[in-house]
């Protein structure tokens, strides 16, 4: 198999048919010939000419033979899981995670660290860490491993990599420029072609690739409520450079001016990635000492070091801080979800990010929420559901963006 190039942003007809054979494979194999034939509707001597090459390439194996109605028995095909692998870096509300993948999407190893500070030095060089440690770990594989995809906040510039990433200074955002491109010093430390994503676009590959079980050919994947990965007609949506997904606007200079409370129309507004949770327990915790002292007890927090696990913790024992916190939030973002689904009319949206984590109530609110802002046409048949990939999602949507270019690059 050649050297991967990650940089090509469009498939060729060929790749296109490579990437949905090797699909199907990946999907429901073991599987015949003539069963990938009547599902794409393409003669059997061309799906031959295709598996013939995968075969060669090591890519596909031929399997025990399937129970024949009459005739010849057909011989069973699957994709070979150990053709090659990828490495996936996620950067989630909470956590950084990074695995290793085969070419199914098994996870092969996975290491995490607390999500560092959002610095764009400390954001980088724990990547860097992180990719170390998963080579350290995976010493059996190396030789074989394809490239490394990396999920992360901010704006990425598909030409070198580098990444615009916002930065609070004060209660203002400001975007920064990685002073290093991102992909040129990743490939220069380890010798790999590297791939690097917006998160939520990386999330909503992973989840569309990998985990919703129907074939939904339009896909929206909120990642907090700060930004949106999209499928749309069965194909992902990154606008004409890269950065559709950004679901709010933002001037520093009228900040002040730009105040939002649920339901006011300036929910286009740029949220803190927690959506604004922490800060909103912490109002409700400083008007009454009691309501503290109950919150700081039951989840051995502080005032100084409170975080979104310690205030989901404190929801699922039904503390009142937490879950009108939670509930608040969950307005907000419904909101913002119907918005979207008027725009877009998806067939589902997954919720993920580190939300996943806050419980059935606030996916319920949610889900109330965007039934009562958005048109009954658009939500009529709508799914609201969480990340299936949870923590794994902008990891293994990352990974699974490079492993896309193993089966188109035959």
């Amino acid at each position: 198999m050649r050297a991967l190039d990650l940089q090509k942003e469009a498939f060729s007809e060929k790749e296109k048919r490579n990437i949905e054979i090797l699909g199907i494979l990946r999907r429901q194999g073991p599987i015949s010939r003539s069963d990938i034939s009547q599902e794409m509707g393409i003669n059997v001597v061309s799906i031959s000419n295709y598996i013939d090459d995968f075969i060669k390439c090591n890519l596909v194996y031929e399997k025990e033979l399937d129970v024949s109605e009459g005739g010849r028995r057909p011989v069973l095909l699957d994709l070979n899981p150990r053709a090659g692998y990828a490495i996936g870096v996620g950067l989630n509300l909470m956590n950084m995670v990074g695995l290793l993948v085969d070419l199914k999407g098994n996870i092969i190893t996975k290491t995490q660290i607390a999500r560092p500070q959002a610095s764009v030095k400390e954001v980088s060089e724990c990547l860097l860490e992180i990719v170390r440690e998963i080579l350290r770990r995976s010493k059996g594989y190396v030789e074989n491993i394809k490239g490394i995809g990396v999920g992360i906040a901010g704006l990425i510039n598909k030409k070198d990599g580098s990444i615009h990433w916002p930065q609070k200074m004060d209660h203002y955002y400001t975007y920064a420029s990685v002073d290093l491109p991102l992909r040129g010093l990743m490939e220069k430390e380890f010798n790999l072609p590297t791939l690097i994503e917006n998160d939520a676009t990386s999330a909503c590959f992973g989840e569309h690739w990998l985990d919703l079980k129907q074939n939904y050919k339009n896909v929206l994947y909120m990642f907090s409520g700060v930004g949106c990965g999209m499928i749309i007609n069965g194909e992902l949506y990154r606008g004409s450079q890269g950065y559709a997904g950004e679901v709010s606007v933002y001037n520093y200079k009228e900040q002040d001016q730009f105040s939002c409370e649920t339901a006011k129309p300036c929910f286009i507004k740029r949220w803190d990635l927690d959506l604004g949770i922490i800060q909103e327990v912490k109002k409700i915790l400083l008007k009454d000492s009691v309501k503290q002292e109950e919150f700081l007890r039951i989840t051995g927090a502080s005032m100084e070091h409170l975080d979104l696990k310690n205030i989901f913790n404190a929801s699922r024992l039904k503390n009142p801080a937490a879950l009108s916190a939670l509930e608040t939030a969950a307005c907000r973002l419904g909101i913002k979800i119907a918005f979207l689904v008027n725009l877009l009319n998806p067939e589902v949206v997954v919720i993920g990010g580190g939300f996943e984590e806050s419980g059935d109530e606030f996916l319920n609110t949610v889900k109330k929420t965007v039934n009562e802002w958005a048109f009954r046409e658009s939500t009529a048949n709508l799914k609201i559901v969480y990340s299936q990939l949870r923590e794994n999602a902008v990891a293994m949507g990352a990974a699974s963006l490079v492993l896309e270019k193993v089966f188109a690059q035959l």
